[in-house]
């Protein structure tokens, strides 16, 4: 089947997404535990995700759980420690497609101001030929809305769009809509499916 662009996400895909284990670090397994359990840090996330205002959603949040305050905090005044390290072999796979003129598109939950605090660290996600960015396009995956944005911006047919992600529910709304897809578990099995596709040779997917 022709594919006409390849539709990368961005955590845990080009680039580690890790709170937990952030936390675990700075506080310990079972104090993370119990701030994951108190306070809806993810669901904050989320709601920057769509478009809220980073600092003042955190800073929101931390006012209601004044007794964690200080670690809600660490969501915005350490956020980039959450998203470290890199995933080089991911880097590659985008430049080499690229290399080889095939469009290489971002569809990743990210907010506004993390995103670009993202692409100073890691110049990769600079380079895509588009992004489409939840906090831009205030919808998430999996929402059909976000991937109706894309196939609208980039006039692809649904049916030549190849999509990786990490989430099982992200790969099945795109799935629905006659995307291509591949469930990311590791840059090895991503390059494996990039060179079975006859997009990559196995020596530009190493």
């Amino acid at each position: 089947m022709t594919i006409s662009a390849v539709v990368f996400d961005i955590g845990r895909v080009l680039i580690a997404w890790e709170p937990e284990q952030f936390y675990d670090r700075e506080i310990g397994k079972d104090k993370r535990i119990t701030l994951l359990d108190s306070v809806p840090l993810h669901d904050a996330n989320l709601e920057v995700d769509r478009g809220a205002p980073f600092k003042k959603t955190i800073t929101d949040l931390a006012e209601r759980h004044p007794e964690w305050a200080r670690e809600i905090m660490m969501w915005h005044d350490r956020w980039i420690e959450m998203v470290t390290p890199d995933i080089p072999h991911s880097a590659r796979l985008v430049r080499a497609l690229r290399a080889k003129g095939i469009p290489v598109l971002a569809l990743s939950n990210f907010g506004i101001e993390t995103f670009e605090i993202a692409k100073v660290e890691y110049p990769v996600l600079t380079e895509f030929d588009q992004a489409f960015i939840s906090g831009h396009l205030k919808c998430i995956k999996p929402d059909a809305e976000i991937y109706e944005i894309l196939e609208r911006e980039t006039a692809v047919s649904p049916t030549e769009l190849l999509f990786a992600d990490d989430r099982p529910e992200n790969i099945e709304a795109a799935a629905k809509r006659g995307w291509q897809t591949h469930l990311f578990t590791t840059p090895e099995g991503w390059a494996e499916r990039l060179v079975q596709d006859g997009l990559l040779t196995k020596e530009e997917a190493a």
